[in-house]
């Protein structure tokens, strides 16, 4: 049931009060923060796809909706990713304009960001742009070469004419980009400006180019539109010679005496070495930046990073901290999640999980991706149910056995499509495995988040949620349904010879049964990884991983892949990859390496592989016209392969 949206606004009356950019006024604090998609066509122009997401930002309630980056040269040395849009020309004036008016006519503010990526840029060249050669860290960065001060004014005068197309294209505000690694914030930054000319040496002969943009863009545009600019508060690089916080603060000034009208603060760059946007950073911890930005200018301040909670920006807000909440992912996640908090619908938010695999798709020139919502890029297709399903016509009786998430979230598509669902689950709650994954490290109850938002969407869907049922042959002919759905999740893959003193992540993290101190875990994927990490957070282990593949976690997301190998370095974890072993014998492995065959003593057996379920659950065949296996069940993977293999089953079954 529905709550009153005026007490739902009056519960988060800063977010959604009027706020003021220059001579515009924002009807809530909520803004769209930019994020790169990938959906163009690689070539510049906007594709169907990028204009109905944006649609999709803008019908969701926010005050102002951002577009992507858009790269202002005509070289591509500002092009970041292979489906970037593009604002070189005036050929791009009209698919631009088809944003804006989409975003206008649905009440909010547009505004578009211009982004020339500088250090991670030319993306089809050979080389990138740089105030100074100072070597990528990241190997998937272009070869630096140092900009000359002829190509300083030339960008300068590209980021005025992409300004100038900017406004023919009617957007009310303009962005700037000098964040992480991009063209503005590696001059600002004493870490990529080694220059000895005027663009560098003091922090504000390094902020000269931000300067000469800002003012450049302003003065094309004029009072009516305003311009802001996005830097970095905490670069994070200082093991590299980074910018001081002082320095950081004093580039936020500088900004505004060159005549930007907001500031949006961010955290870290690409290259920094510490979490920035993942779940072991708390929500809300980075707006101690903010804070201090907030107190050194006077133009209104606004912040994304790790605000994934109304309640956070709110009191942000109410404090003086920000003026406004820039909602990036979490809106990627759910477009329509400014009005679900307005009309008293927080339960039905799709909740971000700061998995950040929309982001890690973008280095793949993958289009952008969501783990927790499947249709993300498919808005404007109506099959895919963004703005609901079309009834089937003739309803089947399903049964769905396993309650995590490619279960839930099958049952709850399939239910809103018109099917009668009965959902059986053998333990007491759902989740199956991400209730493991949520006890390994701090943050990670971040994960029970969609669990619980699927849940609510069965029951309201009219799905018949039957816990602490294990499904038998009987049941399911008592059921008589016309499909079945198994969704049991994996299996733990078993070596054919067994020693006594054999222990499974399930034992570990489920039942709390701790192996003994020196022990070896057999899969080197996400699940031995997991455990690994478990375990050391508990005491002082003796372990190894044992991986067939060349590389751990080949199935992690590189955002936490990092952290949980920074981990087991620190705790000396050995580590064997492209390995197998070869025999088992009680305290002693067998394993062949790729120079060597080792002995290794152990005195517990982790297993951490697994296998799908289907040799388990095929015989069910002849109980029903039809069954599917989705999830892990089907073939162990990550929980965007679950979520989306419930979704797409749902839609079509």
């Amino acid at each position: 049931m529905l709550k009153n949206s005026k007490s739902m606004k009056d519960r988060y009356p800063h977010i959604f009060s009027e706020g003021k950019i220059g001579h515009l006024v924002i009807k809530n604090r909520i803004k769209y923060a930019a994020t790169e998609t990938n959906f163009p066509f690689g070539d510049g122009y906007v594709s169907d796809r990028e204009v109905a997401y944006m649609e999709a930002q803008a019908k969701g309630g926010a005050g102002i909706v951002t577009t992507q980056g858009a790269y202002p040269d005509r070289k591509g040395e500002g092009k970041g990713f292979k489906g970037m849009m593009a604002i070189y020309d005036d050929k791009f004036i009209p698919g631009l304009a088809r944003i804006a008016e989409v975003i206008k006519k649905n009440g909010a503010l547009s505004c578009i960001q211009i982004l020339h990526c500088g250090r991670e840029g030319g993306v089809d060249l050979d080389y990138c742009l740089m105030p100074s050669v100072v070597p990528q860290r990241l190997s998937y960065f272009k070869k630096p070469r140092e900009i000359t001060k002829e190509e300083i004014k030339q960008a300068i005068k590209d980021h005025v004419e992409a300004a100038r197309r900017a406004v023919e294209a009617g957007f009310d505000m303009v962005e700037l980009s000098g964040i992480v690694g991009y063209l503005i914030s590696t001059f600002i930054s004493r870490y990529t400006n080694k220059r000895t000319d005027e663009y560098g040496g003091t922090i504000r002969d390094r902020c000269r180019l931000m300067v000469e943009v800002i003012q450049g863009v302003k003065a094309q545009v004029g009072d009516k539109v305003p311009v802001g600019i996005r830097l970095c508060g905490l670069e994070l690089l200082d093991d590299r010679g980074g910018n001081t916080f002082e320095e950081s603060l004093e580039s936020f000034v500088i900004a505004q005496e060159a005549g930007a009208d907001y500031l949006s603060v961010t955290i870290g760059w690409h290259e920094s070495s510490i979490p920035v946007i993942t779940r072991d950073v708390p929500m809300g911890h980075w707006l101690y930046v903010a804070k201090e930005v907030k107190k050194v200018v006077s133009v209104p301040v606004m912040m994304a990073f790790r605000q994934f909670l109304p309640h956070i920006p709110e009191r942000a807000i109410a404090e003086g901290t920000i003026d406004f909440w820039e909602a990036c992912r979490p809106m990627i996640a759910d477009p329509e999640l400014p009005n679900k908090i307005a009309t008293g619908r927080e339960d039905e938010i799709i909740p971000c999980i700061a998995c950040n695999l929309c982001f890690s798709r973008l280095y793949y020139h993958q289009p952008i991706m969501c783990s927790v919502r499947p249709n993300l890029g498919h808005e404007g297709e109506p099959e895919w149910g963004y703005y609901g399903f079309k009834k089937v016509k003739k309803p089947k009786k399903i049964v769905v056995i396993g309650g995590g998430p490619s279960g839930l979230q099958f049952a709850s598509v399939a239910a809103k499509r018109g099917h009668m669902v009965k959902l059986f689950e053998k333990n007491t709650e759902l989740g199956g495995a991400v209730n493991l994954a949520s006890k390994v490290d701090a943050g990670e109850e971040e994960l029970l988040r969609p669990i619980k938002y699927l849940e609510g969407e069965c029951i309201k869907a009219g799905v018949d949620i039957k816990k602490g049922v294990t499904v038998t042959y009987e049941l399911i002919k008592q059921e008589n349904p016309d499909a079945i759905i198994v969704a049991t999740g994996a299996c733990i893959k078993k070596p054919t010879e067994l020693v006594r003193s054999i222990w499974t992540y399930e034992d570990i993290i489920r039942d709390g049964k701790l192996p003994p101190k020196k022990s070896v875990i057999m899969g080197g994927t996400g699940i031995g990884l997991a455990v690994a990490v478990y375990l050391l957070r508990q005491a002082q282990y003796n372990l190894t991983i044992i991986e067939g593949a060349g590389r751990l976690g080949k199935d992690v997301n590189p955002f936490y892949l990092w952290r949980f190998v920074q981990i087991l370095k620190k705790n000396k974890v050995n580590i064997l990859t492209g390995s197998k072993i070869k025999d088992i014998k009680e305290g002693i492995l067998i394993v062949e390496t790729k120079k060597e065959e080792l002995a290794i003593d152990f005195d517990g057996l982790i297993l951490a592989e697994r296998e799908d379920s289907i040799k388990y659950f095929n015989s069910m065949k002849d109980y029903a016209n039809e069954i599917y296996f989705i999830g892990d069940a089907k073939k162990p993977r990550r929980l965007n392969n679950a979520i989306h293999d419930g979704f797409r089953l749902g839609m079509v079954i």
